[in-house]
């Protein structure tokens, strides 16, 4: 459960190259004296403290530990980033949306000031994301974790040849098919690739994990959602590949890393969420609106 606390200390981060952007660099100034006039203490990321002189940066985990309520300026890739390094604090987010597809943000930046001060005033409700936890085994030794906020994707390299995999669920074998590769998606992560890929959309407060292959050689495997109290676990089967080709695992379409033949990948639900702040309920009006659902 969410339990709402005084916010003194507020984080901003930003993403990439901030202060290239004359109109972002002025408006996280214009963001900044606010916040000051409010008396908040203010953690600014690596990125965003290049806009003031004499300011300390702070690296965006710090941020994320100290800070009781943090502003993103960016799009979703923004937030995506965010999820990955969050902390089991429970703390609010607010997403704000200097992109374009914006499917995670709350607000576009002429609304910010008005969605602060109802946050302020504790105003708000939070949404309640669950994380996925990725972890790669090769050998029998534990060799990389990550967290994902949308989806981890084992897909190919250069060659377009089929991956064969071996599918279990808590243990017990469920399949093993070859296909481009396989997408395993949090809710969140239903309209993400696994919806390009042909997956079903799930409504974010559904506690389930989404399995689904990417062009399988059989028809007859479609994607499947399991309960997130399951662990899934896929192994790499594929032993043959050309030199300078490999299988490749990817977490939220933003870090990669090697598979071997061999490698067991195992998902499960983290214990860690992300906490993102809604004024309003415009799920659905998001799905119209950014997948014009209605439109002939």
């Amino acid at each position: 459960m969410f339990t709402k606390k005084p916010i003194n200390k507020v984080g901003i981060i930003t993403k990439r190259d901030i202060a290239a952007d004359p109109k972002i660099a002025q408006f996280i100034k214009s963001l900044v004296k606010y916040l000051k006039k409010h008396k908040k203490e203010i953690l600014l990321d690596n990125n965003a403290c290049q806009l003031f002189k004499n300011t300390v940066g702070h690296k965006k985990e710090e941020l994320l530990k100290n800070a009781d309520f943090v502003i993103t300026l960016g799009g979703d890739g923004t937030i995506l980033k965010t999820a990955r390094r969050i902390t089991r604090k429970k703390i609010p987010v607010l997403g704000v949306n200097m992109g374009n597809l914006g499917f995670l943000t709350e607000c576009k930046p002429e609304e910010v000031l008005e969605y602060l001060e109802k946050i302020f005033a504790g105003q708000y409700n939070v949404d309640k994301r669950s994380l996925l936890r990725v972890t790669i085994y090769r050998k029998g030794n534990k060799t990389a974790t990550f967290l994902a906020l949308n989806d981890a994707v084992i897909n190919q390299g250069a060659f377009a040849r089929l991956i064969t995999m071996n599918l279990e669920v808590n243990g017990r074998k469920l399949v093993e098919f070859s296909a481009d590769g396989m997408i395993i998606a949090t809710p969140t992560g239903s309209t993400a690739h696994s919806l390009s890929a042909g997956g079903p959309i799930i409504h974010p407060q559904i506690e389930g994990i989404i399995i689904n292959p990417i062009c399988p050689s059989s028809l007859a495997m479609r994607p499947i959602v399991v309960p997130d109290s399951r662990q899934i676990t896929v192994t790499i089967e594929t032993q043959r590949r050309e030199k300078g080709d490999y299988i490749g695992l990817t977490i939220d379409g933003q870090d990669v890393t090697r598979l071997e033949f061999g490698d067991k990948i195992k998902f499960r639900r983290s214990k860690r969420s992300i906490h993102l702040v809604r004024l309003k309920n415009r799920y659905y009006k998001m799905l119209r609106n950014k997948l014009n659902w209605g439109e002939k």
